[in-house]
């Protein structure tokens, strides 16, 4: 059974007819041609796939694709192009935040979001107060990130790039 789903991906509106069991993730790599979110795990416990839907991170591994009926989605491909890159890829490239890169676009999509929890006050489980408010710690970066695994170990990286990206945003 397909059901027709209208879907705003990285500004461009796309109305797609697939099985009403076809993953977001999935609908995005093989019917969109959009192979910059991964397959990792397949089980939501990697990150890899780490896109954001109305600013929120998901994972796109979990959800379905008609699930998100008239929802605004943003994957790597739509955070910056190769001549115009967000403050977080800068970071990245500049931090050596990745080595094999797999886990790469759904670390910079999560890292995005991150930021902007933390800058609207959304505590973690380290979170100093439930308002949310404090320094971006290494922990605290940590914990917030917790659900994006880099099997290369670049956490040094990642926690440097995410730093500096807060910085530009005006963490």
């Amino acid at each position: 059974m397909t059901r027709s789903t209208s879907l705003t991906i990285n500004g461009e509106t796309h109305v797609v007819d697939v099985d009403h069991r076809t993953t977001l993730l999935d609908l995005l790599r093989h019917h969109l041609d959009l192979t910059g979110t991964k397959k990792g795990c397949d089980h939501g416990q990697c990150g890899a796939c780490t896109i954001l839907v109305n600013d929120r991170r998901i994972n796109a591994c979990l959800t379905l694709a008609c699930m998100h009926d008239g929802d605004d989605i943003t994957t790597i491909e739509g955070l910056g192009t190769p001549d115009d890159l967000s403050a977080m890829q800068k970071a990245f490239i500049k931090h050596d935040g990745f080595q094999c890169g797999y886990c790469t676009a759904g670390q910079i999509c999560s890292a995005t979001a991150m930021l902007k929890e933390a800058k609207a006050g959304w505590p973690s489980n380290v979170s100093s107060s439930l308002d949310g408010k404090g320094a971006l710690s290494n922990e605290e970066i940590s914990e917030r990130m917790s659900g994006n695994l880099c099997r290369c170990s670049a956490y040094t990286g990642i926690v440097n790039a995410i730093r500096e990206a807060a910085g530009e945003t005006g963490q």
